[in-house]
């Protein structure tokens, strides 16, 4: 890998630590308390002894066009911590100042974006999508300027391994196949040790990696997250979320949801995020062609659309509490989606609903979709879900429950992180702990909380992201 070392980070004004995840701190062994303390080292202000902080380089395809040289623009690497389990975890620090690769950029990161990932990899985690994480978010009195001045702030964002598809490509475009060979055999070290039992360990690495960036896609869409910008940069070797940017939960099922106001073609709409994903694993599959004979990377691709649907119809039959996956259950589980489609039936609250229904025996279409809304093919398919639900072993009520364990109440809605992302920029930060305490919990009935689980407001249906969010 190419890493460009700094001496010395660019100081923030009266930098302050304004959230900790506190669970996740303990995990390595350290509170808000040892955070805090370290506060003078995250801003630059003292050195860790020997400390080199390092950014990385890649390249990448955005919007499907290649572009050369990207890499960490506002970025550097801290080191590697040991958790509580002795895995090794790569430590980030995310708004530290411009770099070798800031192009033209002032290498910040704002209060806003950093709050917004700092949420997200939580809500994620918790809901049992592979994301990276963060320790904390901190804020400072200095000035970075994106549509308007805001407060420039650092953010900690932890994971096993930072290397992304967009890796591989700058050694394949820059003919540097030795370097290429390099992260790949560091990659298989590390990270996927199981492949150096394989005759071709880079084939068998390409194979995991495609079965991991399945699963996780086939996550985004059972649980309605649109991440918006699935550029090859952004896309992890482990098969997690990562680089949050203008993503957003689904509100109403719009499968044609565009949560990037920027992306006019809609490459990386809701609905295409599936697709997007194996042409991403076929551009990481182009940069290792070195490595890997071209039966062995078509034979490791045709292997995406497998997993992704197995993946997707085993997670979907568990939200709507169906048992057996077979083409009838298929097929009413699609019909469904459909159904909610032209209700415009909020996505989350319909799945919860249903599970309460389930439970109670209690079929009312419109306490299900709670839409005003009623058409003949809805009521055709509550009916034909009902007497499938019905002949099932499962008891009506275990069904339910199973299913409450599944269809979170609470979902981190783009309109109550603005809220708390207002109240934040003016020095309140009690609603972003209230938001990482409930979707800590997210398939908890939370009496203090339930105002996170009410309709969500029409105009906080419209709130649009650029990838400046």
């Amino acid at each position: 890998m190419v890493f460009i070392i700094k001496k010395q980070l660019a100081l923030l004004k009266n930098i302050q630590l304004v959230h900790s995840n506190d669970k996740l701190c303990q995990e390595f062994g350290f509170d808000s308390q040892g955070l805090s303390q370290c506060l003078p080292y995250f801003n630059g202000e003292k050195l860790w002894q020997q400390a080199d902080y390092l950014s990385m380089v890649y390249s990448g395809h955005q919007f499907g066009i290649y572009v050369p040289r990207l890499g960490d623009g506002r970025a550097i690497l801290l080191g590697e911590i040991k958790n509580n389990d002795q895995e090794r975890w790569q430590l980030q620090l995310k708004g530290s100042g411009q770099t070798k690769y800031s192009r033209q950029g002032d290498g910040r990161a704002v209060l806003r974006s950093s709050i917004r990932e700092y949420l997200a990899s939580e809500a994620l985690f918790h809901l049992g999508i592979p994301t990276t994480r963060a320790l904390a978010v901190m804020s400072s009195d200095e000035a970075v300027y994106r549509e308007r001045p805001e407060s420039g702030a650092l953010l900690i964002r932890a994971t096993p391994s930072l290397i992304r598809f967009g890796s591989f490509e700058y050694f394949f475009y820059t003919d540097q196949h030795d370097c290429l060979k390099q992260l790949a055999d560091h990659v298989i070290q590390d990270y996927y040790p199981e492949c150096l039992k394989e005759e071709n360990p880079y084939a068998k690495l390409l194979l995991n990696i495609v079965r991991r960036t399945a699963t996780l896609i086939a996550l985004w869409q059972v649980y309605g997250f649109n991440h918006g910008v699935m550029n090859t940069d952004n896309m992890s070797i482990l098969g997690e979320t990562f680089d949050y940017g203008p993503y957003a939960f689904l509100d109403d099922y719009i499968p044609g949801f565009i949560c990037n106001h920027s992306d006019h073609a809609g490459r990386y709409a809701f609905n295409q995020q599936a697709d997007v994903g194996l042409w991403n694993l076929n551009a990481l599959a182009h940069a290792l062609s070195p490595l890997i004979a071209h039966d062995d990377i078509v034979f490791a691709l045709k292997h995406y659309e497998l997993v992704f649907s197995q993946t997707y119809f085993t997670k979907l039959a568990a939200r709507f509490g169906i048992a057996e996956i077979n083409r009838e259950s298929q097929e009413l589980m699609l019909a469904g989606l459909t159904v909610l489609e032209e209700l415009k039936a909020d996505y989350h609250h319909f799945f919860r609903a249903l599970s309460h229904a389930v439970a109670n025996d209690d079929f009312d279409l419109k306490k299900i979709t709670q839409s005003s809304r009623e058409c003949e093919k809805s009521k055709l398919w509550l009916n034909a879900y009902e007497k499938l639900i019905k002949q099932q072993n499962l008891s009506m009520a275990d069904s339910g429950q199973a299913m409450l364990a599944v269809n979170p109440k609470y979902i981190l809605r783009t309109y109550l992180m603005d809220t708390a992302i207002e109240k934040a920029e003016q020095g309140d930060f009690s609603e972003v702990n209230n938001l990482m305490n409930c979707l800590s919990q997210p398939y908890a009935e939370q009496p203090e909380y339930e105002h996170y689980a009410t309709a969500v407001p029409e105009w906080g249906k419209k709130l649009v992201l650029s990838c400046s969010s």
